[in-house]
């Protein structure tokens, strides 16, 4: 145990063993979500569950022995949504070439995570952007929450319009919605896996779902979808913005985590943080590796917070998380007899969470009020988190410009309005 240091942190390993069960049972929604969202895009779900659960394991274990860090890692919320509904069903995209995006965003990000670029693109980005972009991608998977459930259905007349809340399956995602709202509030720190749990224990009581004969079994294969990325296929210049977006959503999404529970314990000293960024790196080798898996980009998980309250203060309560979720190998068939109405309330509850960000946001800068309102509502009108970012910061640059400030547009902001000129009018 020296090599995490444990009397430096003044920790105990009691302390870390509890910490990471305790982070486990906070982010356990993790494994029946994702293998929901991403199945979306014809990917078969009982390889989905075994290849998010092995790189739940082995990104927590790479920074638990890396960084020594009590930060757990797993498949981020927001691009798995944006990987099934925005590339595969939005733009035509086979799941293989997204895999091929990922695997590429996953490389970008360990060239960047080594060298100083990382640190550029951290601070020429304005803050209140990359606040922006994390409620917008709030927004983006809250409403594919409300789609998927019914709660809302499309109409030809108005686009959109409410669901029909006298059908059974979607009052479950109603009881699933409030469940999750009303554990969350109470701060149950296993707020969400237990929405799940007991809306799906209503949906099999009353005969809405189906009681799964038996609850365990030995792990699926992930033959059918490891290795099987396109990476020739996502290699394009037109794909390039999407690769970009993978990249910078998933390094703004695991600083922001970092920049949270680091604070409540902390874990990082400046930005030459040693443990800082070891962090990023293994959650960039581990990204890269989720492109092999058949999963979209891990990152650093907000529920690390919840060990982090409990005295988590080394790597040793991210390997406990990590060698946790070897359990949920052999529960294929509960997950497989979760209701889809008791996961989707979920991304709603996560969307929300996300979309606080804007309380953050300074209103009184023109350009920033002006890109954040694009941002907000491009990703979920265009169904897009690439269109809504560079939407974003066309009409950033725009502003500025009229305003006679155009110097203040950062290098980064820069050259994402150009991205975004070629994409909307050239490509």
């Amino acid at each position: 145990m020296n090599c995490f240091k444990l009397k430096e942190h003044n920790t105990t390993v009691g302390t870390e063993v509890r910490a990471g069960m305790t982070t486990f049972i906070a982010m356990l929604y993790i494994i029946p979500v994702n293998a929901s969202i991403l199945s979306a895009s014809g990917m078969p779900y009982d390889a989905l569950i075994t290849a998010t659960a092995v790189m739940t394991i082995l990104s927590s274990l790479l920074n638990g022995l890396w960084a020594n860090t009590p930060i757990a890692m797993s498949v981020g919320m927001g691009l798995n949504a944006y990987f099934s509904f925005g590339l595969v069903k939005g733009m035509g995209m086979a799941w293989q070439t997204a895999l091929g995006v990922v695997f590429l965003s996953g490389i970008l990000y360990v060239l960047i995570s080594m060298t100083p670029i990382r640190r550029w693109m951290i601070e020429t980005i304005p803050m209140d952007i990359k606040r922006a972009v994390s409620a917008g991608i709030g927004a983006f998977i809250a409403f594919i929450g409300l789609e998927e459930s019914k709660m809302v259905v499309a109409d030809p007349s108005t686009l959109l319009t409410i669901g029909n809340f006298k059908d059974i399956h979607v009052l479950l995602a109603l009881l699933g919605l409030f469940l999750a709202l009303f554990f969350t509030l109470k701060r149950y720190k296993s707020a969400l896996m237990l929405s799940i749990l007991l809306t799906t224990l209503t949906g099999w009581i009353f005969g809405i779902e189906k009681l799964p004969d038996t609850f365990v079994s030995l792990p699926a294969s992930m033959a059918p979808i490891a290795f099987k990325l396109d990476i020739v296929s996502a290699f394009t210049l037109s794909l390039l913005p999407v690769v970009l977006i993978f990249l910078i959503t998933d390094l703004f999404d695991t600083l922001g985590t970092l920049t949270g529970v680091g604070m409540r314990a902390n874990l990082f000293k400046g930005k030459d943080s040693v443990p800082l960024q070891r962090t990023i790196e293994a959650d960039a080798a581990a990204t890269m590796l989720s492109g092999l898996a058949g999963v979209t980009s891990t990152t650093a998980f907000i529920e690390s917070a919840a060990g982090v309250e409990e005295g988590g203060r080394t790597g040793l309560t991210a390997v406990v998380t990590g060698l946790m979720f070897v359990l949920t190998l052999f529960f294929l068939p509960f997950f497989k007899a979760i209701p889809s109405n008791a996961i989707y309330p979920i991304l709603i509850v996560i969307g929300v969470m996300m979309f606080s960000e804007l309380q953050h946001v300074n209103y009184e800068d023109r350009a920033v009020k002006f890109a954040t309102f694009f941002i907000v509502l491009g990703m979920p009108l265009t169904y897009s988190i690439t269109d809504g970012l560079l939407l974003g910061a066309l009409v950033f640059a725009f502003v500025r410009i009229v305003e006679g400030r155009y110097r203040e547009i950062s290098m980064a902001m820069s050259i994402l309005a150009l991205v975004a000129l070629l994409v909307f009018f050239v490509l």
